[in-house]
């Protein structure tokens, strides 16, 4: 072995170390607490971002339930028209008959009869097929 070889591993080795300064170890204590708040800080990063991705998943529920609702209020002219076509239907029919005439309700005016929709029948035969 060489003699040059020799006084480099011996400056490697743990014995050859001075210990550690006070100055060393409190600079290590700062940098332990430097990383615990970068930790720390990174949870609660993570924890708001997890939130805000909620309130951006609640705010575009709201968006798709104002299209609905947005689709059903465009809807009311159309029904408005609809029932005042019906009442004009029924006051001229109760202006040309007498109302106490109408015995059957096959004579009954438009819009007076009620028709049964067999809404549990449909489905069981929906669920049939």
């Amino acid at each position: 072995m060489r003699p040059s070889s020799a006084s480099i591993r011996a400056s490697h080795a743990p014995a050859s170390q001075p210990p550690p300064s006070a100055a060393l170890l409190a600079r290590l204590a700062d940098k332990k607490k430097e990383l615990e708040a970068v930790d720390a800080l990174q949870r609660a990063s993570a924890l708001f971002l997890r939130r805000l991705e909620g309130l951006a998943d609640d705010c575009e529920e709201m968006a798709e339930a104002g299209i609905v609702q947005g689709q059903v209020l465009a809807q009311w002219p159309q029904m408005f028209r609809i029932l005042s076509m019906f009442v004009a239907a029924r006051e001229s029919s109760t202006s040309t008959d007498d109302r106490a005439e109408v015995v059957a309700d096959v004579d009954l005016p438009p819009g007076e009869r009620l028709v049964r929709v067999p809404v549990d029948e449909l489905i069981q035969q929906a669920d049939a097929e």
